[in-house]
């Protein structure tokens, strides 16, 4: 099993949006080559990741989700009304990927980016790199493991 952070901006998709589902959801709009090349050829069913909401007050870790199934194509590139069109995507051959996601656990509070900070064994996390712009990012055990002791 492989860990993951996963970034969403809470105003466009947080972690109360994918507990009113109840099952699992697309996560959709990924826009980087090497994410999709995490969700083609690392990330697999069953890998777990933390949700993590990015550009608001608050920054940080709320949660934590399961991939579910494989990686498929991004409905959203062929989708002209997406703020993730992309029309230079072919049918045939699409450039984008999706994965679906389940929520596993809302934490009770976020754990802050500055407390991940402020956390020794977490000096090395990507996510706390500067200039790190991914919006999934590989997380390891060890790491995984120190932020679940955060939350108790």
């Amino acid at each position: 099993m492989k860990y993951w952070l996963m970034k969403s901006e809470p105003a466009t998709y947080s972690v109360d949006d994918l507990a009113k589902r109840r099952k699992p959801d697309i996560w959709e709009g990924c826009r980087n080559y090497t994410v999709r090349n995490f969700f083609r050829d690392i990330m697999k069913a069953g890998d777990l990741a933390f949700f993590y909401h990015s550009s608001c007050p608050e920054p940080g870790i709320v949660g934590v989700m399961r991939i579910v199934g494989d990686a498929y194509p991004d409905p959203t590139q062929f989708d002209p009304k997406s703020p993730y069109h992309d029309p230079k995507s072919p049918r045939d051959n699409p450039r984008w990927l999706a994965r679906d996601v389940e929520l596993v656990a809302k934490y009770p509070r976020v754990v802050t980016l500055s407390e991940l900070r402020a956390t020794a064994g977490l000096e090395g996390m990507e996510v706390l790199k500067r200039g790190q712009r991914l919006s999934v990012l590989p997380v390891t055990e060890a790491e995984w493991q120190a932020v679940a002791r955060l939350v108790g």
